[in-house]
């Protein structure tokens, strides 16, 4: 009878994951929510909650691309009333919403009875809002969170006025749900495990070490390589982002024009900057090339690309320019995907996802002094093509090590393990089974 008991199969947690911004066909936010929730699926059932507004995306995508038999992955779709956000225009009040909305999942998920393990709270990926749903009475992991710093102020010079008062209010919004929101403290004393996305986010929150599982959220799915895009003969340095003052595009159009015109005819005839992107500031960065004497022949502004379209543009670039203020940069891993050197801040965002062997780190010390040494690091790669290319191919190694969404979701499987091997619990089976018990003698098979 025992040895009948030892040879019982046991069944993987069912994983409650709450993600406010999920579609296969975007970048950023929403297409890390989509992937890391796709790769989960495939070593435990997962319920994705997600906006409403999300579900013709993900549906299509389900119909041209179904799921492998073996995956189980469940969607359902919640809002708030309509008199609870006739307010928010796109981006206008996409914060608050984003605050209630997590509230009012929780009500949702009771409604509609899921019957789950663990929950996961899995994006807006910051570390000052809270997740509720610690309310479910379940094992709760949160995650990854993480936030951008403040901007060094001699950095937002460039920008004026308003962009200091706008990202110094915002750090001060931050710091107040820091200190003073009751629910952010009772998210941290709730959840199980906390999925950090850098080093930053436990200097403003008092995790525990037991808790604390570093996961940076960004990764970059496999990519398209090409050989006949490229042009051998071209210097080409790429950036890509929003054009506002975080993502320290005059210091990307400063450190290459200053590189330019130190070089002989021959060479800025092979030097090309290409910019990918849209944003408020980017009158402000062409006049800033104009002044700088650049012919527009040598600055290329590329309006905002489906993602389809950016394979093109990585698989022909030299470098990767990237001088960033942010916590976080998924072109980076992107980047660092196609072989492509990296010139970085040395911060808690691209500076902790990258290393020396595959990236040129700035340190901050002075406007000024930034944009020389990216300026010599530009210099240093374009003379040096055996440099260029040790880093090159240790750039396409680290993003195999860390940055593939199969890993990342193995390492976030491997958290709920933990808490499943440590929580002598009922779990439930898959839809229509029975709930059985684990017992410490399953323990060893139980994720097998």
């Amino acid at each position: 009878m025992k040895k009948q008991m030892y040879e019982q199969p046991v069944v993987r947690p069912t994983v409650l994951v709450t993600a406010y911004a999920v579609n296969p066909y975007k970048g950023s936010e929403d297409g890390t929510g989509w992937n890391i929730i796709r790769h989960v699926a495939a070593h435990t059932p997962v319920i994705a909650i997600t906006r409403k507004n999300n579900a013709p995306a993900i549906q299509h995508y389900l119909q041209q691309h179904p799921l492998p038999p073996h995956v189980s992955l469940h969607f359902a779709y919640y809002d708030l009333p309509k008199w609870m956000r006739f307010w928010k225009r796109g981006e206008r009040g996409a914060m608050v919403y984003h605050y209630l909305w997590h509230m009012g999942v929780v009500h949702f998920i009771r409604r509609r009875r899921f019957s789950f393990d663990i929950a996961h709270h899995l994006n807006f990926h910051n570390d000052w809002t809270p997740s509720f749903l610690w309310q479910l009475g379940k094992p709760l992991v949160w995650g990854p969170i993480g936030h951008h710093h403040k901007t060094p102020a001699a950095w937002l010079e460039p920008y004026g006025l308003r962009a200091y008062l706008t990202d110094r209010s915002l750090w001060l919004l931050k710091q107040m749900f820091w200190r003073l929101d009751p629910f952010l403290k009772i998210s941290m004393n709730k959840a199980r495990k906390i999925l950090t996305m850098n080093s930053s986010v436990a200097k403003v929150l008092p995790l525990p070490s037991d808790k604390e599982v570093r996961i940076p959220q960004v990764a970059a799915e496999p990519p398209v390589l090409r050989d006949d895009v490229a042009s051998c003969s071209k210097f080409r340095v790429l950036s890509i982002g929003r054009f506002v003052a975080l993502k320290g595009f005059d210091v990307t159009i400063g450190a290459f024009a200053r590189c330019w015109n130190r070089q002989s005819s021959a060479w800025r005839s092979r030097m090309e900057l290409v910019l990918i992107g849209r944003g408020p500031e980017e009158q402000r960065l062409r006049q800033m090339v104009k002044d700088l004497g650049m012919p527009s022949s040598v600055v290329r502004f590329v309006p905002w690309l489906d993602r389809a379209e950016l394979p093109e543009y990585y698989n022909s670039a030299s470098v990767f320019l990237f001088p960033s203020h942010e916590g976080a940069g998924m072109v980076v891993i992107e980047a660092l995907s196609y072989g492509l050197p990296v010139l970085c801040f040395r911060n808690y965002g691209p500076g902790e996802f990258t290393d020396d062997r595959c990236a040129i780190r700035v340190p901050y010390t002075t406007y000024e002094a930034s944009i020389e040494a990216f300026a010599q690091g530009l210099d240093r790669l374009m003379h040096h093509g055996h440099l260029r290319k040790e880093m090159g191919e240790a750039a396409r190694l680290r993003y195999q090590q860390y940055y593939t969404y199969s890993i990342k979701a193995r390492h976030i499987y491997n958290t709920y393990k933990e808490i499943m091997l440590q929580d002598r619990t009922i779990i439930s089976r898959p839809p229509g089974r029975q709930a059985v018990t684990k017992h410490k003698w399953a323990a060893k098979n139980y994720f097998v």
